[in-house]
């Protein structure tokens, strides 16, 4: 059986209707903030796809009224659940725009479980939007992800990621810190989100999200961007590394 849920939620971001349609309604774009790899065709009917791990999702574009409404709606899967996303577009006076966000559709068996993470993990993707056109709109990144499972212990996992991070559990918003995985480079950035749930550090070049997701699983979803006006680096080794460092953590 199915389950009906809307999520919605309101963010100002520090940028133009422009640079918020590019991140949000072209796949290199949303690429540079989400997660797997985006195509879309920006038209009512057009269709898009998220691949990510092998697995592809496939909707149709509800809504194009460019630089103001942008709305598409995934294939129902055979239970009948599906997820629908709508973004409207409000500039501001000055450099500043609105940016409203819907999640919707229908959930499955483990609906209570899943609602629980879109809850947690929509607002952290749309601040980490804000944070991508703030700081690098124009520049686009293949993401980075990794993912080991089954850790249910959340104090005992964070305890875990910080120590290899050699981070503090107590560090927050605006503070600068180093990172130190094993096997890659020391990494210098700034705090920018920090949850229960979620670690965020920004750099001159990078997103860096550490993630305690759904059913316990470990995520990472990394993006380093390119030159502006160039395509998003190529990301393979850096990929390989993150998901050994990660696979290391919780051997």
């Amino acid at each position: 059986m199915t389950h009906e849920f809307e999520i919605s939620e309101q963010i100002e971001i520090e940028g133009t209707p422009e640079q918020i349609w590019d991140a949000i309604a072209t796949g290199p774009g949303i690429d540079s903030w989400l997660m797997g790899r985006n195509t879309v065709d920006a038209r009512e009917g057009g269709r898009t796809s998220m691949e990510m791990g092998g697995f592809v999702s496939e909707s149709t574009v509800t809504v194009c009224d460019p630089l103001k409404h942008f709305a598409f709606r995934a294939d129902p899967a055979p239970d009948g659940s599906f997820h629908a996303f709508e973004f409207l577009i409000e500039a501001r006076d000055g450099a500043s725009t609105v940016l409203r966000f819907v999640h919707s559709g229908f959930l499955g068996e483990d609906w209570e479980a899943e609602y629980n993470g879109l809850r947690r993990g929509d607002p952290m993707y749309l601040h980490k939007l804000a944070q991508y056109v703030k700081y690098f709109s124009g520049r686009y990144s293949a993401p980075i992800g990794g993912y080991v499972g089954e850790t249910p212990d959340r104090q005992r996992t964070w305890e875990l990621l910080h120590a290899a991070l050699g981070t503090s559990g107590s560090a927050s918003v605006g503070d600068e810190v180093r990172l130190t995985p094993s096997g890659l480079a020391p990494i210098d950035g700034v705090v920018d989100y920090v949850s229960e749930d979620f670690f965020g550090v920004r750099t001159a070049d990078a997103l860096y999200r550490f993630i305690y997701g759904y059913n316990g699983a470990v995520v990472l979803g990394h993006h380093i961007y390119g030159e502006p006006g160039q395509a998003a680096p190529d990301v393979k080794d850096a990929q390989e590394a993150w998901q050994t460092w990660l696979a290391g953590v919780f051997a």
